[in-house]
């Protein structure tokens, strides 16, 4: 391994000039850890003296993460260390572990590797992952604002294709936002890693539950209406709501559901609806045909939402012009999707042309503007008909026709809600008695 005497960054023995400082590296054998004034970690080894900690890469809510240098295997690593007021918390810690487990379980190229559970001297504990250089989404939209589609479309594949992962052994992340979705550079376009699993919902038979019934766990803005309202019936489809919710930030540089308090994100999420992206993202060039996949993803009704993530990829990708699934986009260079979206965004952005009566039809990975139908409200919507993608496992009515679905009655949502608020506040009422 090498480090750079600037920013103790580490890389392999194969690199010659640090990418940040433009330093010429030089062996770690030849070279110390810096220290800290603030925190004694820093340049110190932990756990059993395997771990060097060589300098500090970001600060949460849970813990500190660092960069070490594995010195057993001779690899940069991330340490995640819990604060000392978090590791004297059982069920923080018990989280923590969890995320370890589960992680674990998960081996795949688009989940972060988690290597290890450690006590520290500091009796703290420490999460041992692959060190990643790359940023996360979160830091991209507050530079950038927006994605371009190309890069939306490869990011959002490679997604689904880690979900999947997650979602058939019954795992659900329930914390998915841009701050968890993290992107490593390559030649072709990111590499997405998918980060923190400690707040996992896991419906496997005999899984150990730590959140209480009608506990509301993950982020405001990315939650779908079940997992605000804490219910038990919780499972993958929350997860796709959550997604859709990133892609909804990423096409138009604001999240669809906002207030001023956590509550009131809340009560938004189950009492109304977003804008269209087009509407919403029209500064961006939104194309019309995305509004009907992004309505179907924020169905109230989890029975009634795109099924998985994979399908949200596809319908995603497909309302840009893209051909074949997700499965195709996720490892296609970042610049061939750019070139086949720009060949086709001019058509989408103008008005699709009519189809005649009875030729709307679908073959394998094909996707077709249908014909025009009036909305509930009187707007005119294109029906948009897909095939479903290659290794689907069921294709039903509602993940083939990626049209306007049928809405309920607008009075409906509204009064569930109220219901709802009254409920709690009569069992508060009662519970104070």
């Amino acid at each position: 391994m090498k480090t750079c005497s600037a920013c103790f960054r580490l890389f392999s023995h194969d690199s010659g000039f640090c990418p940040v400082d433009g330093q010429r590296l030089v062996p770690v054998a030849e070279a110390s850890p810096p220290r800290h004034p603030e925190d004694r970690r820093v340049g110190a080894t932990l756990c059993g003296g395997r771990y060097q900690i060589w300098r500090i890469v970001a600060d949460g809510g849970m813990g500190r993460v660092y960069q070490a240098l594995d010195l057993k295997v001779g690899r940069s690593v991330a340490l995640k260390i819990l604060h000392p007021e978090v590791a004297l918390d059982e069920v923080s810690v018990e989280r923590f572990h969890r995320e370890f487990e589960v992680s674990a379980s998960l081996p795949h190229e688009h989940i972060v590797e988690v290597l290890g559970f450690e006590k520290t001297e500091d009796h703290s504990f420490a999460l041992v992952m692959e060190y990643l250089e790359g940023e996360e989404l979160r830091t991209v939209l507050k530079r950038d604002k927006v994605l371009p589609p190309e890069r939306l479309v490869r990011m959002l594949s490679q997604l689904a294709l880690g979900l999947a992962e997650a979602h058939e052994r019954k795992v659900v992340h329930r914390d998915l936002k841009p701050d968890n979705i993290f992107l490593v550079g390559t030649r072709d376009g990111d590499r997405v890693k998918i980060l923190d699993f400690g707040s996992v919902r896991d419906n496997s038979a005999g899984a150990k539950k730590l959140t209480v019934v009608g506990t509301t766990i993950g982020s405001p803005f990315y939650m779908s209406p079940e997992q605000a309202q804490g219910l038990l019936a919780l499972d993958h489809r929350a997860d796709v709501w959550s997604v859709a919710a990133i892609v909804f930030e990423c096409v138009t540089g604001r999240v669809p559901f906002h207030a001023s308090t956590g509550p009131m994100i809340l009560v938004t999420i189950m009492g109304s609806n977003p804008l269209p992206p087009s509407e919403a993202g029209k500064a961006y060039g939104v194309p019309a045909s995305l509004d009907a996949v992004m309505e179907k993803a924020f169905m109230k009704m989890p029975e009634v939402r795109i099924e998985s993530v994979g399908l949200l990829a596809d319908g995603v990708g497909r309302a840009y012009g893209l051909a074949g699934s997700h499965r195709d986009w996720a490892y296609m260079p970042q610049d061939e999707l750019a070139a086949r979206i720009r060949a086709m965004l001019p058509t989408l952005l103008g008005r699709p042309p009519k189809a005649p009566a009875g030729a709307v039809h679908a073959g394998a990975g094909a996707v077709h503007a249908g014909a025009v139908h009036a909305g509930a409200d009187g707007r005119q919507v294109v029906a948009v008909v897909a095939a479903p993608s290659p290794g689907a496992t069921e294709a039903f009515t509602e993940d083939i026709v990626m049209g306007v679905p049928q809405r309920l009655p607008r009075w409906v949502v509204p009064a569930v809600a109220g219901a709802a608020v009254l409920l709690c506040a009569l069992v508060a009422l009662l519970i104070s008695r």
